[in-house]
């Protein structure tokens, strides 16, 4: 009869495809019971969003298949989000286990259409996901979401994170609304506003928090970066030359602070004709995958060139929410379980990090 180590052997032939490590050595094989033949356990997957959550399954349910002695096998499947980031180093914000800066290098390549749509995205994987609008000067994340009139209230100090479609959302714009007025502040006022958002905030327990950055490399990217430790950065980018060029900035000025960068992402990719179902490259071609390819970055995915989705951040209707079925919305579920992925090969690297510095624990020979 087979036993308990000739199962988890067994299991251990079941490689993840982006951590390249076994599900069993990953402690991905939990509350296994074997009783006469009856074999029980639950997968526990590195994120909801993983690309590759089908594929390990199938591949467990085959490698089982294969040991003649189970005769009934009851498999649960489960997910918790790995930490991409060194929660010990930053107590004020314990609770939130990767922090995503959405970067670009100029402003008009739908950034923040990006970051809303993929935070959306995670969402719907089942995975807690907040949103903070860091974008002070031109906060858009309110009306993208249909929420013109939404507020967030201030609880025992802590700030309190307006709810939308799943998601906990912090933005200027709540606050800017209220008088109309353009915000009008030196570099040093906006660090210290956004540093409220991030450590003042009840962001409660998060698997995953999107930052949209403003523009540029300013005060607030850097502010990000010099805080508090973070996952990684998102660049965004479109086809064109002139964006792609101004993107290699940002990923230079966030390599030089040793900063992760979790990939890029091509907006605006291409256009798909309605009556051909051609692609037409309408600002150019491959100006992400050559960014991916000369800083040796991931290419997270490309998002098509659709009115669909310029309408929905105008009218506060997501696309992902409002058309699930759409190649647009694909694109956009696909780039972030790819960036769900980065994220747990960036934790997986940081464990290896923390296993390596510890202490010994055998003693030393007197």
């Amino acid at each position: 009869m087979v036993g308990v180590d000739q199962v988890l052997e067994k299991l251990s032939t079941v490689i993840d495809p982006d951590l390249k490590k076994d599900i069993v050595s990953m402690g991905m094989i939990k509350d296994l019971e074997l009783n006469s033949g009856d074999l029980k356990f639950t997968l526990e997957l590195t994120t909801p969003a993983c690309p590759f959550n089908a594929e390990i399954e199938e591949d467990v349910r085959k490698v089982i298949g294969e040991i003649s002695d189970i005769k009934n096998f009851d498999m649960s499947i489960t997910a918790k989000v790995m930490e991409g980031r060194s929660l010990d180093a930053d107590t004020g914000m314990a609770t939130v286990k990767n922090i995503i800066g959405v970067a670009s290098g100029k402003g008009g390549v739908g950034k923040s259409t990006v970051s809303l749509n993929l935070a959306l995205a995670l969402s719907t994987t089942g995975a807690k996901v907040g949103l903070l609008d860091a974008d002070i000067y031109g906060p858009t994340i309110p009306l993208m979401l249909g929420m013109k009139d939404g507020s967030m209230e201030v609880v025992d100090n802590k700030l309190q994170p307006a709810d939308s479609h799943g998601i906990k959302v912090v933005s200027f714009g709540f606050f800017a609304q209220e008088n109309q007025q353009a915000a009008i502040y030196r570099g040093p006022i906006i660090s210290g506003i956004l540093k409220q958002f991030l450590v003042d905030t009840n962001w409660s327990n998060l698997d995953y928090l999107i930052v949209d950055l403003p523009p540029g490399t300013g005060d607030i990217p850097l502010t990000l970066a010099q805080t508090i430790p973070i996952t990684g950065i998102l660049v965004v980018t479109t086809p064109q030359e002139v964006a792609s060029n101004v993107a290699v900035k940002a990923v230079g000025m966030f390599n030089k602070l040793n900063v992760p960068i979790i990939g890029v992402v091509e907006n605006m990719s291409h256009f798909i004709c309605s009556k051909c179902d051609e692609k037409h490259y309408i600002f150019g071609e491959g100006g992400a995958k050559k960014i991916s390819e000369q800083f040796n970055i991931p290419f997270i995915g490309e998002i098509p060139l659709h009115s669909s989705i310029m309408s929905g951040s105008d009218t506060g209707k997501p696309i992902i929410l409002t058309d699930p079925n759409s190649v647009s919305s694909e694109a956009f579920r696909s780039s972030a379980k790819n960036l769900a992925a980065q994220c747990s090969i960036i934790a997986a690297k940081l464990q290896e990090e923390i296993v390596a510095e510890a202490p010994s624990s055998s003693t030393p020979a007197n």
